[in-house]
């Protein structure tokens, strides 16, 4: 990223670039206290997740910081020479970040989830390819009995929800899934949640599903799956980038779509990685030189460029075509699934305000399926009641002004 400003600016020398680094779960406390401060940022690289943070992210005036880049670049082709790339994002980008009708921020980094199978432990239950549908994957764990501890293994969080909910072409908020404005309501008791919800509960009363006993254990699952204590498991597509290491010597690892619904085709993607906001209010020399640096670091060679050194799935077109005629690919199958997958979708995940609290919810709510035997529906229409709390108790923050509950600065999963 340094570099690319570095390149930026001596192509653009009237502007000078300052980045600094954040992790994300900080970011929109940060974000908000510099801003509060006088001291805002032009841009800003939010998580997928804050989406909403960064909506109403607000100054000492209770004016919103940021403004659609959809909007300040209108119907230009270039700015400052540099082309615009708004157009050629991948559709899921688009269809995540068009908010209020428009174009919020430009994606940078992304990601989505995929399954991951052992196929030598596969091959020996007499299976010879991975599992596309829920049924498959269930049919595959009775297959897999007598070979590893566990079948399958993915973590209890919130974003898998999000993804296998959208997948079947659901919404868990009103407002158009919270992007035709904010959103009110939280529904965690349609039908595609309670299928998930039942589907899930079912293989880890069968004894196939490996609970770690955390919320958001990624590296716990990983760690079983690399442990062979599993033969499947569900991972994000930065996964990829791990494969072939030294500690999977011997481990023939596989990457495919994630498993459908076999009663609903698959519509939707949840989508992680960041975008990059920009601020509102900004002199046209400092938005222009700001608006032509998001362009120039998704120019096609340097989306490539981020994409072989990150593992993030490109977020336009032509990037995407620069690394299929570059052969890399056919090198690198595993990464064409993503892109596949994400290619895929029409519908996508919602933006929640709150989100920390209503995943939590979420969350909870599916531990004490898996772990207490509680009843889903019942469980699950108990954390609809929680979830509507935490949304509520957040979108009256952030309505009341500028002084806001610290907790809507907390990050959702």
């Amino acid at each position: 990223m340094r570099k690319r400003a570095a390149e930026f600016e001596q192509a653009h020398p009237e502007y000078e670039i300052t980045i600094q680094g954040c992790y994300y779960e900080d970011l929109p406390a940060e974000v908000s206290r510099r801003t509060l401060a006088g001291r805002p940022p032009t841009i800003a690289s939010y998580y997928s997740g804050a989406s909403q943070q960064a909506i109403d992210t607000v100054r000492a005036d209770g004016r919103p910081l940021f403004t659609s880049v959809g909007r300040e670049v209108g119907d230009r082709t270039e700015i400052l020479g540099e082309p615009v790339i708004l157009n050629d994002l991948i559709e899921a980008c688009q269809t995540f970040y068009r908010i209020n009708d428009d174009l919020a921020a430009v994606p940078l980094t992304l990601s989505t989830m995929l399954l991951y199978s052992n196929m030598t432990m596969l091959r020996a239950a007499g299976l010879s390819t991975p599992p596309r549908t829920w049924d498959e994957v269930s049919a595959a764990c009775e297959a897999l009995t007598g070979g590893p501890a566990y079948p399958i293994t993915w973590p209890d969080d919130g974003k898998l929800f999000q993804h296998w909910i959208t997948q079947q072409g659901g919404a868990m908020l009103d407002a158009d899934n919270g992007r035709a404005g904010r959103a009110s309501r939280v529904d965690l008791t349609s039908p595609g949640l309670l299928a998930l919800v039942d589907w899930w509960h079912r293989l880890n009363r069968g004894g196939y599903y490996l609970y770690t006993g955390t919320f958001e254990d990624w590296a716990g699952n990983g760690a079983a799956f690399v442990g062979e204590r599993v033969a499947l498991r569900v991972d994000s597509s930065f996964a990829i980038n791990f494969m072939g290491g030294p500690e999977r010597d011997g481990l023939e690892e596989t990457v495919t779509l994630l498993p459908h619904n076999d009663r609903v085709s698959p519509v939707g993607n949840w989508i992680g990685g960041d975008a990059m906001w920009l601020a509102d209010g900004l002199d046209p020399v400092a938005r222009d030189g700001a608006l032509a640096f998001m362009m120039y670091l998704n120019s096609p060679e340097n989306a490539a460029q981020w994409h072989r050194a990150s593992g993030s799935t490109p977020v336009t077109e032509s990037a995407v075509a620069l690394l299929a005629e570059e052969g890399w690919f056919d090198n690198h199958p595993a990464h064409r699934v993503a892109v596949e997958q994400l290619r895929r979708a029409t519908v996508s995940a919602p933006v929640i305000p709150g989100s920390h609290g209503v995943q939590t919810a979420i969350m909870a709510a599916m531990e004490d399926v898996l772990v207490r035997a509680a009843d889903p529906a019942t469980r699950f229409a108990r954390a609809q009641v929680e979830a509507q709390a935490a949304l509520d108790a957040y979108n009256a923050t952030c309505l009341a002004g500028v002084e806001r509950d610290p907790t809507w600065l907390r990050v959702g999963t």
